[in-house]
Protein backbone atom coordinates (compact mmCIF):
# COMPACT_ATOMS: atom_id res chain seq x y z
CA UNK A 1 0.00 0.00 0.00
CA UNK A 2 1.36 3.73 -0.53
CA UNK A 3 1.19 5.08 3.10
CA UNK A 4 3.38 7.84 1.99
CA UNK A 5 5.02 10.10 5.16
CA UNK A 6 3.66 12.25 7.86
CA UNK A 7 0.82 10.09 8.83
CA UNK A 8 -0.29 11.24 12.12
CA UNK A 9 -0.08 14.81 11.39
CA UNK A 10 -2.30 13.93 7.79
CA UNK A 11 -4.53 11.91 10.58
CA UNK A 12 -4.52 15.19 12.79
CA UNK A 13 -6.08 16.82 10.00
CA UNK A 14 -8.40 14.54 8.93
CA UNK A 15 -9.45 15.16 12.53
CA UNK A 16 -9.41 18.78 12.47
CA UNK A 17 -11.52 18.81 9.36
CA UNK A 18 -14.00 16.44 10.43
CA UNK A 19 -15.28 18.05 13.51
CA UNK A 20 -15.12 21.34 12.22
CA UNK A 21 -17.68 20.20 9.17
CA UNK A 22 -14.50 20.79 6.43
CA UNK A 23 -15.46 17.74 4.04
CA UNK A 24 -13.51 18.89 1.06
CA UNK A 25 -10.05 20.33 2.82
CA UNK A 26 -6.69 18.73 1.56
CA UNK A 27 -4.96 17.06 4.45
CA UNK A 28 -1.96 15.41 2.88
CA UNK A 29 0.99 18.04 3.58
CA UNK A 30 3.04 17.63 0.26
CA UNK A 31 0.70 17.44 -1.89
CA UNK A 32 1.73 19.79 -5.17
CA UNK A 33 -0.06 23.18 -4.99
CA UNK A 34 -0.36 24.91 -8.40
CA UNK A 35 -0.72 28.63 -9.48
CA UNK A 36 -3.91 29.14 -11.68
CA UNK A 37 -1.49 29.43 -14.62
CA UNK A 38 -0.32 26.37 -13.91
CA UNK A 39 -3.16 24.58 -13.47
CA UNK A 40 -4.59 26.02 -16.84
CA UNK A 41 -1.49 24.91 -19.01
CA UNK A 42 -2.46 21.47 -17.64
CA UNK A 43 -5.78 21.33 -19.06
CA UNK A 44 -4.53 23.49 -21.98
CA UNK A 45 -2.19 20.50 -22.46
CA UNK A 46 -4.80 17.71 -22.38
CA UNK A 47 -6.81 19.18 -24.92
CA UNK A 48 -4.48 19.71 -27.35
CA UNK A 49 -2.87 16.63 -26.79
CA UNK A 50 -5.79 13.62 -25.68
CA UNK A 51 -5.97 12.69 -29.44
CA UNK A 52 -2.73 12.75 -30.71
CA UNK A 53 -0.80 9.06 -31.07
CA UNK A 54 2.14 9.39 -28.95
CA UNK A 55 -0.80 10.59 -26.00
CA UNK A 56 -2.81 7.70 -27.41
CA UNK A 57 0.60 5.56 -27.01
CA UNK A 58 1.06 6.58 -23.70
CA UNK A 59 -2.44 6.14 -22.55
CA UNK A 60 -2.44 2.11 -24.00
CA UNK A 61 0.30 1.64 -21.37
CA UNK A 62 -1.13 3.32 -18.63
CA UNK A 63 -3.99 1.89 -18.75
CA UNK A 64 -2.30 -1.46 -19.07
CA UNK A 65 0.10 -0.85 -16.24
CA UNK A 66 -3.48 0.43 -14.37
CA UNK A 67 -5.25 -2.99 -14.96
CA UNK A 68 -2.65 -4.89 -14.09
CA UNK A 69 -2.19 -3.10 -10.25
CA UNK A 70 -5.77 -3.42 -10.64
CA UNK A 71 -5.29 -7.05 -10.04
CA UNK A 72 -2.52 -7.06 -7.52
CA UNK A 73 -3.70 -4.50 -5.34
CA UNK A 74 -7.42 -6.23 -5.07
CA UNK A 75 -6.47 -9.98 -5.09
CA UNK A 76 -8.23 -10.56 -2.12
CA UNK A 77 -11.12 -7.59 -2.67
CA UNK A 78 -14.65 -8.85 -2.55
CA UNK A 79 -17.21 -7.36 -4.54
CA UNK A 80 -20.81 -7.07 -2.98
CA UNK A 81 -24.40 -5.99 -5.65
CA UNK A 82 -23.15 -6.97 -9.19
CA UNK A 83 -26.44 -7.99 -9.77
CA UNK A 84 -27.89 -4.60 -9.06
CA UNK A 85 -26.25 -3.42 -12.05
CA UNK A 86 -28.41 -4.09 -15.62
CA UNK A 87 -26.29 -5.81 -18.48
CA UNK A 88 -27.31 -2.92 -20.60
CA UNK A 89 -25.84 -0.20 -18.62
CA UNK A 90 -24.46 2.55 -20.95
CA UNK A 91 -22.36 5.28 -19.98
CA UNK A 92 -22.18 6.13 -16.20
CA UNK A 93 -20.60 7.78 -13.61
CA UNK A 94 -19.42 6.15 -10.57
CA UNK A 95 -19.39 7.91 -7.34
CA UNK A 96 -16.89 6.35 -4.05
CA UNK A 97 -15.35 7.57 -1.49
CA UNK A 98 -11.62 8.82 -1.92
CA UNK A 99 -9.32 7.74 0.83
CA UNK A 100 -6.42 6.19 -0.92
CA UNK A 101 -4.25 6.56 -3.98
CA UNK A 102 -5.24 2.95 -4.68
CA UNK A 103 -8.43 2.90 -4.05
CA UNK A 104 -9.26 3.97 -7.73
CA UNK A 105 -8.04 0.26 -8.62
CA UNK A 106 -10.83 -1.16 -6.49
CA UNK A 107 -13.29 0.51 -9.07
CA UNK A 108 -10.92 -0.12 -12.10
CA UNK A 109 -11.54 -3.93 -10.73
CA UNK A 110 -14.84 -3.81 -10.90
CA UNK A 111 -15.36 -2.25 -14.52
CA UNK A 112 -12.77 -4.97 -15.74
CA UNK A 113 -14.58 -8.20 -13.54
CA UNK A 114 -17.74 -6.78 -15.84
CA UNK A 115 -15.74 -6.43 -19.11
CA UNK A 116 -15.87 -2.58 -19.30
CA UNK A 117 -12.77 -1.61 -21.48
CA UNK A 118 -12.48 2.12 -20.33
CA UNK A 119 -12.61 3.71 -16.88
CA UNK A 120 -12.34 7.35 -17.18
CA UNK A 121 -11.03 9.20 -13.73
CA UNK A 122 -11.65 12.44 -12.72
CA UNK A 123 -8.38 13.99 -11.40
CA UNK A 124 -7.19 17.07 -10.16
CA UNK A 125 -4.85 19.03 -11.93
CA UNK A 126 -2.09 19.16 -9.04
CA UNK A 127 -2.05 15.40 -9.35
CA UNK A 128 -1.23 15.96 -12.91
CA UNK A 129 2.14 17.68 -11.38
CA UNK A 130 3.04 14.58 -9.87
CA UNK A 131 6.37 12.77 -10.79
CA UNK A 132 8.03 9.53 -11.45
CA UNK A 133 5.53 6.20 -12.14
CA UNK A 134 2.51 7.46 -10.23
CA UNK A 135 2.99 10.82 -12.48
CA UNK A 136 3.37 8.63 -15.24
CA UNK A 137 -0.25 6.87 -13.96
CA UNK A 138 -1.70 9.95 -12.81
CA UNK A 139 -1.69 11.46 -16.52
CA UNK A 140 -1.87 7.98 -18.98
CA UNK A 141 -4.02 5.80 -16.84
CA UNK A 142 -7.21 7.39 -18.62
CA UNK A 143 -7.20 9.81 -16.08
CA UNK A 144 -9.32 13.42 -17.26
CA UNK A 145 -8.32 17.00 -15.84
CA UNK A 146 -10.93 19.04 -14.05
CA UNK A 147 -9.72 22.59 -12.69
CA UNK A 148 -11.60 25.84 -11.13
CA UNK A 149 -10.70 27.12 -14.55
CA UNK A 150 -13.83 28.77 -16.41
CA UNK A 151 -13.70 27.97 -19.54
CA UNK A 152 -12.70 24.81 -19.27
CA UNK A 153 -15.06 24.02 -16.16
CA UNK A 154 -17.59 25.40 -18.65
CA UNK A 155 -17.18 24.45 -21.94
CA UNK A 156 -14.31 21.87 -21.85
CA UNK A 157 -14.83 19.60 -19.23
CA UNK A 158 -18.65 18.90 -20.36
CA UNK A 159 -17.65 18.12 -23.67
CA UNK A 160 -15.27 15.85 -22.40
CA UNK A 161 -17.84 14.25 -20.63
CA UNK A 162 -20.27 14.26 -23.10
CA UNK A 163 -17.97 12.49 -25.57
CA UNK A 164 -16.71 9.63 -22.93
CA UNK A 165 -20.59 8.82 -21.43
CA UNK A 166 -22.84 9.43 -24.30
CA UNK A 167 -20.82 9.08 -27.40
CA UNK A 168 -18.54 6.33 -26.13
CA UNK A 169 -20.79 4.67 -23.33
CA UNK A 170 -17.90 4.34 -21.06
CA UNK A 171 -17.90 4.60 -17.11
CA UNK A 172 -15.79 7.51 -15.67
CA UNK A 173 -14.94 8.06 -11.91
CA UNK A 174 -15.76 11.58 -10.19
CA UNK A 175 -15.60 11.37 -6.18
CA UNK A 176 -17.70 13.59 -4.75
CA UNK A 177 -15.75 14.15 -1.78
CA UNK A 178 -13.15 15.82 -3.77
CA UNK A 179 -9.88 15.77 -2.00
CA UNK A 180 -8.49 11.93 -0.48
CA UNK A 181 -7.96 11.50 3.20
CA UNK A 182 -6.25 8.96 3.99
CA UNK A 183 -7.93 5.86 5.63
CA UNK A 184 -10.65 7.49 6.70
CA UNK A 185 -13.87 5.20 6.90
CA UNK A 186 -16.33 7.52 6.35
CA UNK A 187 -18.50 8.71 4.10
CA UNK A 188 -18.11 12.24 3.25
CA UNK A 189 -21.60 15.05 2.42
CA UNK A 190 -20.72 14.92 -1.06
CA UNK A 191 -20.34 18.29 -3.64
CA UNK A 192 -22.60 18.74 -5.99
CA UNK A 193 -20.22 18.37 -9.71
CA UNK A 194 -20.43 14.71 -10.26
CA UNK A 195 -24.58 15.24 -9.77
CA UNK A 196 -25.20 18.04 -11.50
CA UNK A 197 -23.10 16.19 -14.40
CA UNK A 198 -25.66 13.32 -14.57
CA UNK A 199 -28.81 15.52 -14.63
CA UNK A 200 -27.47 17.52 -17.35
CA UNK A 201 -26.05 14.52 -19.15
CA UNK A 202 -28.98 12.27 -18.24
CA UNK A 203 -26.50 9.57 -17.29
CA UNK A 204 -27.07 6.84 -14.68
CA UNK A 205 -25.29 7.23 -11.14
CA UNK A 206 -23.59 3.89 -9.82
CA UNK A 207 -23.34 4.32 -6.55
CA UNK A 208 -20.47 2.55 -4.59
CA UNK A 209 -18.93 2.17 -1.13
CA UNK A 210 -15.64 0.68 -0.39
CA UNK A 211 -15.36 -0.66 3.21
CA UNK A 212 -11.72 -1.25 4.78
CA UNK A 213 -11.01 -4.20 6.47
CA UNK A 214 -7.69 -4.34 8.70
CA UNK A 215 -6.04 -7.49 8.55
CA UNK A 216 -3.80 -8.52 11.35
CA UNK A 217 -0.56 -8.62 9.59
CA UNK A 218 1.61 -5.04 9.39
CA UNK A 219 2.51 -3.19 6.68
CA UNK A 220 4.70 -0.55 8.71
CA UNK A 221 5.59 0.26 12.11
CA UNK A 222 2.24 2.48 12.20
CA UNK A 223 -0.13 0.44 9.76
CA UNK A 224 -1.55 -3.04 9.58
CA UNK A 225 -2.49 -4.31 6.04
CA UNK A 226 -6.06 -3.98 4.69
CA UNK A 227 -8.20 -5.25 2.86
CA UNK A 228 -11.58 -3.87 0.38
CA UNK A 229 -15.01 -4.68 -0.11
CA UNK A 230 -16.45 -3.27 -2.75
CA UNK A 231 -20.21 -2.40 -2.15
CA UNK A 232 -22.23 -1.63 -5.34
CA UNK A 233 -25.34 0.17 -3.63
CA UNK A 234 -27.61 0.84 -6.35
CA UNK A 235 -27.55 2.56 -10.33
CA UNK A 236 -29.64 6.02 -9.71
CA UNK A 237 -31.34 7.67 -12.73
CA UNK A 238 -32.37 11.33 -13.09
CA UNK A 239 -36.08 11.97 -13.19
CA UNK A 240 -37.23 13.29 -16.76
CA UNK A 241 -39.83 15.03 -14.57
CA UNK A 242 -37.22 16.93 -12.56
CA UNK A 243 -35.03 20.16 -13.78
CA UNK A 244 -31.54 19.87 -13.33
CA UNK A 245 -31.31 21.55 -10.36
CA UNK A 246 -33.57 19.40 -8.50
CA UNK A 247 -31.80 15.44 -9.99
CA UNK A 248 -28.97 17.51 -8.47
CA UNK A 249 -30.32 18.11 -5.25
CA UNK A 250 -32.04 14.33 -5.34
CA UNK A 251 -29.12 12.54 -6.68
CA UNK A 252 -26.63 14.36 -4.00
CA UNK A 253 -29.09 13.30 -1.26
CA UNK A 254 -30.12 9.62 -2.68
CA UNK A 255 -26.01 8.68 -2.93
CA UNK A 256 -24.85 10.19 0.55
CA UNK A 257 -27.98 8.52 2.37
CA UNK A 258 -27.15 4.92 0.56
CA UNK A 259 -23.51 5.50 1.58
CA UNK A 260 -24.32 6.47 5.09
CA UNK A 261 -26.51 3.35 5.48
CA UNK A 262 -24.09 1.35 3.70
CA UNK A 263 -21.25 2.53 6.54
CA UNK A 264 -23.86 2.09 9.65
CA UNK A 265 -24.52 -1.45 8.16
CA UNK A 266 -21.08 -2.62 7.66
CA UNK A 267 -19.55 -1.25 10.78
CA UNK A 268 -22.72 -1.41 13.15
CA UNK A 269 -22.54 2.45 14.32
CA UNK A 270 -24.53 5.48 13.45
CA UNK A 271 -22.69 7.86 11.34
CA UNK A 272 -20.82 10.62 12.91
CA UNK A 273 -18.42 13.05 12.79
CA UNK A 274 -16.62 12.87 15.45
CA UNK A 275 -13.22 11.41 15.33
CA UNK A 276 -12.12 7.99 16.96
CA UNK A 277 -8.57 6.30 16.25
CA UNK A 278 -10.89 3.58 14.20
CA UNK A 279 -12.00 6.03 11.72
CA UNK A 280 -8.31 5.42 10.13
CA UNK A 281 -8.07 1.78 8.68
CA UNK A 282 -5.11 0.05 9.62
CA UNK A 283 -3.89 2.46 12.42
CA UNK A 284 -1.91 1.23 14.92
CA UNK A 285 -1.19 4.63 17.10
CA UNK A 286 -3.77 7.06 18.59
CA UNK A 287 -4.06 10.79 18.94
Amino acid sequence: MIIGDNRKAVIENIKLCAESGEFHNKVELNDPVLTAEQSKKITENYIENRKQPAFKAKTALGVTLAKSAAKIVNKNTVITGLEKIPENLGGCLITSNHFSPLENTVIRYLTNTLGRKRLGIISQTSNFAMTGIVGFLMNYADTIPISSEPHYLAKDFPAILKERLIDKKDAVLLYPEQEMWFNYRKPRPPKNGAYFYAAKLNVPIVSCFVEIIDLNKDDNTEFKKVKYVLHILDVLYPDKNKTVRENTDYLALTDYSLKKACYERVYGKKLTYRFEDGDIAGWKESL
